[in-house]
C-alpha cells in the first residue's frame, strides 16, 4: 500500500528555524516508519508558501523583487532540509511550480462549476499577519486571532460557500473521528464548525502578488486556497506500481495554530470539487524555549543548524521525539538537550553498542558466536513485548513513549550483562563456560541489532553506523518490521568499532552553539532585509488612517497593573487579563500577547491601555479596552512600559 504525508507549506516571511525542523523531522520519522511497515511508495511533500500581502512587504522590506525574495527563502528551507538528511520527495514553491497554478485553477473551476464559487464583493476588517478576513470586526478593532490591529479593505471577489459544508463536515467528523488528532484539536474545530460558517473570500483585487484566477478581472487566490492545493498539486494524477492514485493524502502534519484551515477550508474545498479528502490531520503542539514561546520580539528564536553542526543531526531528532509528547506544547533548551544526549545515548545506547562490540572483538576475535540453548542463561526480559508495544507506539505517533519501550531493551541488557558478568566467564577455560560465554555475547548482540532497527525512523545515521559496526549484511533502510525476527548470523565478523556518541561537555558545546546561532541569525537578517542598521521612516501602509493632534488628544492612555493573566480557550494567541485602571472594578481585556508572554509573567506589570474604546466581544469574553504594544513588520507584540513608578490610572499625555 501507498503512504502519502505532508509537512505545513512554509510561509516564507521568515527563514527556517527549529519550529519548521521539528515538524518536518517528525514527517521524515513517519517516512522511514511507515516503509518499515512495508508501505511502499511512501511519499513526503513540503514546500513554501509563497505568495499574499505579508509576502509582498517582506520584499518590499528586503528591497527585493516578491520573486527574488520567495526563491532566497525557498532556498534556505531546501538547504537545510539537505543537510539534515530528510527524505523530501516533492518540495513544491507556490510561485514558481506551473503545475501548481495549473492545478490552483483547475481546482477553482471545478468548484466554480458545481455552483460553490459566486462573485461578490467585501468591504471590512482584514488581518494582514495572519492573512485572515474578520467578518464581524469594525475599523480599529483588534484580529481576534492574533490581536494584531486590522486593516480596512475594500474590494471585489469570488467567495467560497463554506456556510452550505458546515453539516458535511460535522458528519465527516463524526464519521471518521480521527480524522482530526490529537483530540483536543478535534474538539476546538467541530466547536467552531457548530457555531456557523460564513463564506470565504478567495480572491484578491487590492494585490498583485499571486496565482491569477481564471476570470475577468485582476483577481489573484486568496493565500489558503493556494497554499493548501499544494497539497495535490506535488502527487496530481500520480498513482503507484499498481495503478493506484497517490492522492489522497494518508496525513497532514501540520502545528495547531493553521489546523482550522486545514480541517475546515481544505476538505471543504474538496467536497465542493468532488475529489477525496485527506484522511487524517494531525495538529502538533508549540516548541517552546525554556518554556516560552519562540518570538523574534524576544530574541530567542532558535535555529537548528548550529545544533547540527555541534551535536549532529541525529542528537536533535532524538531530543524533539523523546522529550516532548507528540501534540502537547514541548519546551527545547541547551541544557535539556546536552543532558538528554549524553544520559541517553552517551551513556546509555552509545555505551551498550561499544561493551557489547568490545567483548565479542576481545573473546571471539570479533567473530559474532554461535549460540547453544542455555535457558538457564536466556534473556530474561520480553523482547517481543517491547518490540509490539514500540511499534503501538510510534503507529500512533506517540514517539516518546516509543522510544521509552525500545530503552527498556538497552536498560535491560546492561542489567543482564551485569548479572551475567562475560568477562568472568572468559577468564574460565571449561567448556560449560565458554558456551555461556557465546550464548551470552550472542543474546547481547541480538537484542543491540533490534534495538537499532526499531531506532532507525529515529537515529538514521547512528543506527547506521552501529548496523555496520554489528557486521550485518542486509541495508538497514529496506528492515521490515516483520522480519525482526533473528537475522545475526553465527560467523559473520563485526565491523571497526568507534564511539557513535561520544560524551558532551555541555559548557563549550553551549557556548559554540549560541555562538553559531548568534551568526545565522545575523546571516538570515540580513537576507530579510533587516540586518541591524538604521532604516528611513516608511511612509504609512496602505490603507493607514491618517489624525491630526486633535483627533489624537480624544484616546484616553490611562497606566494599568494586570492583577490576572490566562489564555482564551480555544485561541492560540489571545490572553484574556484583568486589568486595574484604579477604577471601582478591574478591566476585562482580550489581548492577542500570548505568543508573546506567558500569563504568569505578566501578573503585577503596568501596562498601557486604551481606556475610552467601546467594549468587544472576542471569543465571548468582552474587551473593554486594548493594551499598548509595539511589533516590527513580521514579529510578535512587545508591551510598552515604563522606567520610572507610574501610579496605576495615570493618564499619558
Amino acid at each position: 500500500m501507498k503512504y502519502y504525508l505532508t509537512t505545513p507549506i512554509y510561509y516564507v516571511n521568515a527563514a527556517p528555524h527549529i519550529g519548521h525542523t521539528y515538524t518536518t523531522i517528525a514527517a521524515d520519522v513517519i517516512k522511514r516508519f511507515k516503509r518499515m511497515q512495508g508501505f511502499e511508495p511512501v511519499i513526503l511533500t513540503t514546500g513554501t508558501d509563497e505568495h499574499g500581502q505579508k509576502v509582498e512587504r517582506s520584499a518590499q522590506t528586503a528591497g527585493k523583487t516578491p520573486e527574488e525574495f520567495t526563491k532566497a527563502i525557498a532556498e534556505e528551507f531546501r538547504r537545510q532540509w539537505r543537510d539534515f538528511g530528510l527524505g523530501i520527495d516533492h518540495f513544491v514553491r507556490t510561485s514558481e511550480d506551473p503545475r501548481h497554478r495549473e492545478t490552483v485553477q483547475w481546482l477553482f473551476e471545478r468548484c466554480m462549476k458545481n455552483g460553490a464559487v459566486y462573485r461578490g464583493s467585501y468591504t471590512g476588517q482584514y488581518c494582514v499577519f495572519d492573512e485572515l478576513y474578520v467578518n464581524d470586526a469594525k475599523p480599529g478593532d483588534p484580529c481576534p486571532d492574533c490581536g494584531r490591529p486590522t486593516e480596512t479593505v475594500t474590494e471585489e471577489n469570488y467567495f467560497f460557500k463554506l456556510s452550505a459544508f458546515a453539516d458535511r463536515l460535522l458528519d465527516l467528523y463524526a464519521k471518521q473521528p480521527n480524522f482530526i488528532q490529537p483530540e483536543t484539536r478535534r474538539n476546538e474545530v467541530i466547536s467552531f464548525v457548530k457555531q456557523g460558517l460564513n463564506d470565504l473570500s478567495i480572491s484578491r483585487t487590492t494585490i498583485q502578488w499571486g496565482i491569477p484566477v481564471p476570470v475577468e478581472g485582476k483577481h489573484v487566490f486568496y493565500v489558503w486556497f493556494d497554499a493548501l492545493t499544494t497539497y495535490l498539486t506535488a502527487v496530481r494524477d500520480q498513482k503507484d506500481k499498481s495503478g493506484n492514485d497517490i492522492w489522497p493524502a494518508d496525513l497532514h502534519l501540520i502545528g495547531k495554530e493553521i489546523v482550522r484551515f486545514h480541517a475546515i477550508y481544505w476538505p471543504a474545498f474538496l467536497m465542493a470539487a468532488d475529489l477525496p479528502i485527506p484522511k487524517r490531520i494531525y495538529a502538533h503542539g508549540w516548541l517552546l524555549f525554556e518554556h516560552d514561546k519562540m518570538s523574534k520580539s524576544r530574541g530567542n528564536i532558535v535555529r537548528a543548524e548550529p545544533i547540527r553542526k555541534v551535536m549532529g543531526a541525529d542528537a536533535l531528532r532524538y531530543f524533539l521525539l523523546r522529550e516532548i509528547v507528540f501534540g502537547q506544547d514541548g519546551s527545547f533548551s541547551y541544557d535539556a538537550l546536552i543532558g538528554r544526549y549524553n544520559s541517553d545515548l552517551a551513556n546509555g545506547l552509545g555505551n551498550l553498542a561499544s561493551r557489547t562490540l568490545t567483548m565479542i572483538q576481545q573473546y571471539r576475535n570479533g567473530i559474532i558466536p554461535d549460540p547453544k540453548s542455555e535457558p538457564e542463561y536466556a534473556f530474561p526480559f520480553p523482547v517481543t513485548q517491547a518490540v509490539n508495544d514500540a511499534v503501538a507506539n510510534f503507529e500512533r505517533f506517540e514517539f516518546s513513549k516509543g522510544i521509552e519501550a525500545v530503552w527498556y531493551l538497552v536498560s535491560s541488557t546492561d542489567k543482564y550483562i551485569v548479572e551475567q558478568a562475560p568477562w568472568s566467564l572468559a577468564k574460565k577455560n571449561d567448556q560449560v563456560s565458554q558456551r555461556i560465554l557465546d550464548y551470552v555475547l550472542y543474546t547481547c548482540a541480538e537484542v543491540l541489532r533490534i534495538v537499532t532497527a526499531l531506532l532507525y525512523p529515529v537515529l538514521p545515521e547512528s543506527s547506521i553506523q552501529i548496523w555496520t559496526q554489528l557486521g550485518m549484511p542486509q541495508q538497514l533502510e529496506l528492515v521490515k518490521h516483520a522480519d525482526l525476527r533473528s537475522l545475526l548470523l553465527p560467523g559473520q565478523k563485526i565491523g571497526p568499532i568507534a564511539a557513535v556518541f561520544p560524551r558532551i561537555d555541555a559548557k563549550p558545546a553551549i557556548e559554540k552553539m549560541r555562538e553559531l546561532e548568534a551568526k545565522v541569525t545575523a546571516e538570515q537578517a540580513v537576507l530579510m532585509g533587516k540586518a541591524p542598521a538604521p532604516a528611513p521612516a516608511a511612509p504609512p501602509a496602505t490603507g493607514s488612517l491618517q489624525i491630526t493632534i486633535d483627533d489624537f488628544s480624544k484616546v484616553d492612555l490611562r497606566v494599568g497593573q494586570v492583577l490576572s493573566a490566562e489564555r482564551v480557550k480555544g485561541a492560540d494567541k489571545l490572553l484574556h487579563l484583568k486589568v486595574d485602571l484604579a477604577e471601582a472594578e478591574p478591566r476585562s481585556i482580550v489581548a492577542g500577547i500570548a505568543e508573546a508572554y506567558a500569563p504568569e509573567s505578566l501578573i503585577g506589570r503596568k501596562v498601557v491601555i486604551v481606556a475610552n474604546l467601546a467594549p468587544r466581544k472576542l471569543r465571548g469574553l468582552t474587551s473593554n479596552g486594548m493594551i499598548v504594544a509595539a511589533s516590527i513588520e513580521g514579529g510578535k507584540p512587545v508591551l510598552a512600559g515604563f522606567l520610572e513608578d507610574i501610579p496605576v490610572g495615570a493618564r499619558l499625555k
